[in-house]
Order: structure tokens, then sequence, then C-alpha cells
């Protein structure tokens, strides 16, 4: 079962690595917030470069700069449910930068213990080598090979 796959919101967070919530990273604070709203996932970058609207440089090539590196969260779900999220975001994020992109989802959930291809195609939610996402022939790019 998939799911998520095509039109999707994605949100990017950008925040300080020190930034905290009641003494614990803000960034695990949004992970587990956006895990507990059942959002499809989020992840966490660490930057090794970058400035905001303080214009300080902070980078990860010099120790005493090295203590506030940028962090950004990236959390994609539908367009609903991330606007949903956002006033958990307004409560958390005093200082930072939020940025909310359109953007297609193609999920890959692995092979099924039958060595099944269980991949979806975005528009119809089939898998990918059953007749009704090929050509007939069992290929998605007509050519009369299976694509992977």
């Amino acid at each position: 079962m998939t799911r998520l796959t095509g039109s999707a919101l994605r949100v990017t967070i950008f925040i300080g690595e020190n930034d905290t919530w009641h003494h614990k990273p803000l960034y695990t604070e949004i992970v587990h917030r956006a895990h507990a709203a059942g959002l499809a996932g989020a992840s966490v970058f660490r930057g090794i470069e970058g400035f905001g609207a303080s214009s300080l440089i902070h980078t990860s090539r010099l120790l005493s700069l090295s203590e506030d590196l940028p962090v950004a969260i990236v959390i994609v779900d539908t367009e609903e449910r991330v606007r949903a999220f956002l006033p958990k975001l307004d409560e958390l994020v005093t200082e930072g930068l939020v940025i909310l992109d359109d953007c297609e989802v193609i999920r890959y959930v692995g092979r099924g213990g039958d060595g099944e291809d269980t991949r979806r195609n975005a528009s119809e939610g089939t898998p990918r080598d059953t007749p009704e996402a090929t050509d007939g022939r069992g290929d998605a790019d007509g050519k009369g090979e299976k694509s992977l």
C-alpha cells in the first residue's frame, strides 16, 4: 500500500542547530510533532555553512563558529496535512525561515517477499510491472524492456 504518491507539499524549516524548545533541540521537537501529527515523513539535515538574518556566517571549518550550524527540517505530505501542521510551527519557530514548495512524490516501497515489484505508478496507484501500468508488453517505456 502506497501512503503518499503524486502531488504533495514540501515544507522546509531553516533554524540554527542550537535553537531549543524546553531544553532540547528544536529540530527534535519539530520532527516529533510532525510524527505525532501523522505526517508522511520528516528529515533533518545539518548544514556545513550558511548565514541568515543575523548575517553571521556559520561554518564547520572554524572551530569558534561551529557551534550553531544551520539545520534544515524537510517535511512532505499532502497540502492539506502540511497546512494543518503550520500552526504548530508558528508555536515552535521564533527565529528562522519556513519555505513551502509544491512537489511531486514518487515513493519506492521495495519488493514484496515473492519478488513482485511493489513500486507504484503515481497516477494509477498500480504496481509498475502489471499490464495496467505498462504498454501491454510488460514494460513502462514501450521499448520491449522492463524499466527499473
